[in-house]
């Protein structure tokens, strides 16, 4: 082989590509903004509208990070999250007081909680099936996706549910607010809280997956659960409790997705575990285990977002955007294939470029 084989080794093996794909995309879009849109692609509203878009598929996908490194899946996290989003849009609309009076603070705590233990008991039913059962996760995950859709109809009466506006909280109204004035809702001024909210359950994952028994664990059992058997790992446990765990970021989701829309719509989350899957993807997570960082699907999810937000600033219809996305996630897959060496053939022909 030639001397440029190490580098195209290099290249596909970098643990910089989501970065660098991100930055080539960004330069693309401005460009063309620019050159042929309205020229707001660079702006600071449509940064907001990014970073706020970005939060609502990056939380979800920080279970979805550490599921994939377990070397599982999550077909039902969509799901699941509209799921949560319903029961929490149901309680407010049945809330018994309005948010001027004595006890609603207490009646939106209690909505909070069972909304948030609303996910962590589907992610937990996941993980009891998968270790109960040794059924492939994508089977499990396939059959739960449906019944989730089908409880969330249930409890919708197969229609949206809307919560008046003098059932929700000052704060939840404005948690994805990213138009004018943002400073006088946000945490900080100019950036939106749902972007703040995901990059404080960014760095808690990230702690995590580095620091903590259960972080190591979880890689373990990606690489092999054979040989993190033989090491000690309760593997059955370990993965109800990334299940269980990636429920409750799932229910996190659902909070933000209920903050953005105003309502709850279990028919929404239909494809939504597609982009939640593809962020990790997209980050270099390997869909084979073992593999994933926190940091590279936050860039996965900013990807996608970045891509949707450039199509419609362009014009670009959402049809064609969908074939963008899956022609990057497609590259992305075969890119992960190529870090581990395969295939060959194609190293063997760029050598001899």
């Amino acid at each position: 082989m030639n001397k440029f084989s190490p580098f195209f080794r290099a290249l596909f093996r970098s643990q910089m590509g989501p970065l660098a794909a991100l930055v080539f995309i960004v330069i693309a879009f401005a460009v063309a903004d620019y050159a042929i849109g309205s020229g707001n692609f660079l702006t600071l509203r449509n940064a907001r509208v990014i970073t706020s878009s970005t939060a609502l598929i990056a939380v979800p996908a920080m279970g979805m990070t550490m599921i994939i490194i377990a070397g599982g899946i999550d077909l039902s996290a969509g799901t699941a999250l509209t799921l949560a989003g319903t029961v929490l849009a149901s309680m407010l609309k049945s809330a018994p007081v309005t948010s001027d009076q004595p006890g609603f603070a207490s009646y939106v705590a209690w909505a909070l909680a069972v909304t948030v233990g609303t996910g962590c008991l589907c992610g937990w039913i996941n993980g009891a099936l998968i270790s109960a059962t040794r059924v492939v996760p994508f089977i499990v995950t396939l059959g739960t996706m449906t019944i989730f859709l089908g409880v969330g109809q249930i409890i919708a009466k197969e229609s949206t549910v809307y919560a008046p506006p003098e059932h929700l909280p000052g704060w939840l109204q404005n948690l994805c607010y990213t138009g004018p004035n943002i400073e006088k809702y946000g945490v900080l001024p100019y950036v939106p809280t749902s972007a703040l909210i995901a990059l404080v359950l960014v760095g808690a994952v990230a702690l995590l997956l580095k620091y903590t028994v259960l972080g190591r664990n979880i890689f373990a059992i990606g690489s092999s659960q054979a040989t993190a058997r033989l090491c000690g790992v309760n593997v059955p446990l370990t993965v109800l409790a990334v299940y269980t765990l990636a429920g409750f970021f799932v229910a996190v989701g659902g909070l933000l997705y209920f903050a953005d829309v105003k309502n709850g719509n279990p028919s929404d989350g239909t494809g939504k575990e597609l982009e939640i899957i593809a962020a990790v993807v997209l980050g270099g997570g390997s869909l084979s285990g073992g593999r994933g960082s926190v940091l590279g699907t936050l860039i996965g999810g900013l990807i996608i977002v970045v891509i949707r937000t450039g199509c419609t600033l362009l014009q670009i219809p959402n049809t064609y955007t969908h074939i963008i996305i899956g022609i990057i996630i497609i590259v992305a897959v075969i890119v992960d294939q190529l870090r581990h060496g395969s295939p060959e053939w194609l190293f063997r022909m760029l050598a001899k470029a």
